[in-house]
């Protein structure tokens, strides 16, 4: 007799975007609290609807941070699952423009801070896998141009 077909779940990640932002050694980092933990990451987030990668990864940079950043390239794609789903993360490298002190950060960011990679990899309260990964990368000369991308946005 013939079984039925097994039907797999489709994964839907978030896809996210996350800028790695060096500075004289260190990497600009944020605190934030996430279901009642106090975290650290890159500046990262959402991308939001009709918006491209790059426009999505400067956005979320400012709102947590209060930098204006320039993208200088991809520095890697990260798939990630945990127990609440998962995510795609666009990792992007970015060098430091400006920062605006009065800019309001989003909520739940405590602050932004600059961290030495000896520093991000002896904490204990990481968001992801994705931060230290994404850091080692940057580190290990992983580049891709920006215009490995293609936004195809109306």
């Amino acid at each position: 007799m013939p079984t039925e077909p097994q039907h797999t779940a489709i994964w839907r990640p978030d896809v996210t975007v996350a800028c790695i932002v060096p500075r004289d050694g260190k990497f600009l980092l944020v605190e934030e609290d996430v279901r009642g933990r106090r975290v650290l990451n890159q500046p990262a987030g959402h991308l939001e609807s009709g918006e491209s990668l790059p426009d999505a990864a400067r956005r979320e940079t400012r709102e947590e941070t209060g930098w204006d950043v320039e993208l200088t390239h991809l520095v890697g794609i990260y798939q990630w699952a945990n127990a609440d789903g998962g995510f795609l993360r666009f990792t992007f490298a970015a060098k430091p423009l400006r920062h605006d002190p009065a800019c309001p950060l989003d909520t739940g960011i405590v602050r932004a801070l600059w961290l030495s990679r000896e520093q991000i990899a002896a904490s204990t309260n990481l968001r992801s896998p994705m931060v230290l990964r994404g850091v080692d990368d940057f580190d290990a000369g992983k580049r891709a141009p920006l215009d490995a991308m293609a936004s195809l946005l109306p």
